[in-house]
């Protein structure tokens, strides 16, 4: 085996594909990630915003499965993590204020991003690295390699099947996805009290994150998630969502305007439903990610940790 053609590819460094990757070296083989963004993350996304760095993407990780809470335990020690909250509001549809508690919600000083860079380190990632095609035989990009791994959203990882790959892309094939549009808006001052809202009954917004409070630093950033309907439509010109997103923000909290505010398009945010296996496996391509499982950081992690665990030979 050579450098020039490792034994497995990763397509993909969100949090699967690094989990993945991660499992796959711990056991020898030879592991490539390829990645089409300048950083590891995916959609645990964090961009720099008025010099501060902003969480767009996943909002924050929840640990129930004891693997995954040893890699979060681990984090909180080395003070890559922390805990964030264990309350949030929920506004009803009559509009009243309740508590939703539980289960223990964790941020990070940097950004949810640099937890998928910190589980990184130590494996080779080729960034800014646009995928066009995986192949039959497995190839990517006509490269050769004896196992191939799509860490991404069902509807991405099909734009890269070849349709000689009829066994992988049958199990992408039953999953709608849906999309959100995130609002980031700094303000002069903090004029409210909570961590987190989830909203009902609003056709703009569904969630609301204090992203100064999530961060530690309590600097005065909200986060806010639209609602699939009204990004839909929408996607093509976030930007142009803006307006109607800040004016639906500062009814949800009543606020004056922010000083600042930006839009992250999220085509495919969440997928719709979930599926009971952990990981795809056709043959010589395996899929993972977020579409496997219960859809959140810790079922993502899951995915690639136990789908690296099977291809290395360790589980069956």
């Amino acid at each position: 085996m050579t450098a020039s053609s490792p034994r497995t590819a990763v397509v993909g460094a969100g949090i699967a594909g690094i989990a993945c990757a991660r499992e796959l070296l711990a056991a020898g083989r030879d592991v490539t990630v390829y990645d089409r963004s300048h950083l590891p993350g995916g959609r645990m996304a964090s961009r720099t915003l008025q010099g501060r760095r902003v969480d767009l993407g996943a909002s924050y990780l929840t640990a129930d499965d004891e693997r995954f809470q040893a890699v979060v335990d681990d984090w909180v020690d080395r003070g890559v993590a922390h805990p964030w909250t264990w309350d949030f509001s929920v506004r009803g549809d009559d509009g009243a204020l309740a508590t939703k508690s539980g289960p223990l919600r964790y941020g990070a000083r940097d950004g949810l991003r640099s937890l998928v860079v910190d589980l990184a380190t130590g494996i080779e990632v080729r960034q800014d690295t646009r995928v066009s095609e995986v192949g039959p035989g497995p190839t990517v990009d006509g490269t050769a390699y004896e196992t191939v791994v799509l860490a991404m959203p069902d509807p991405q990882a099909l734009a890269l099947l070849a349709p000689g790959l009829p066994e992988a892309r049958a199990l992408l094939a039953d999953r709608e996805w849906e999309p959100s549009l995130a609002l980031a808006a700094g303000f002069a001052e903090r004029s409210w009290d909570l961590d987190g809202l989830f909203v009902n009954d609003d056709p703009v917004l569904s969630w609301i994150a204090d992203d100064g409070r999530r961060r530690h630093d309590g600097a005065p950033v909200l986060v806010a998630h639209s609602t699939p309907t009204f990004a839909t439509p929408r996607l093509a010109d976030p930007d142009a969502a803006g307006p109607d997103l800040v004016a639906a923000l500062r009814a949800q909290l009543d606020l004056p305007e922010p000083l600042w505010s930006r839009v992250q398009r999220w085509t495919f945010a969440k997928p719709v439903g979930t599926r009971d296996a952990a990981y795809g496996l056709a043959g010589p391509i395996g899929l993972c990610g977020d579409g496997w499982g219960r859809s959140k950081v810790e079922a993502a992690w899951l995915s690639g940790h136990l789908l690296g665990r099977r291809l290395a030979g360790l589980d069956t």
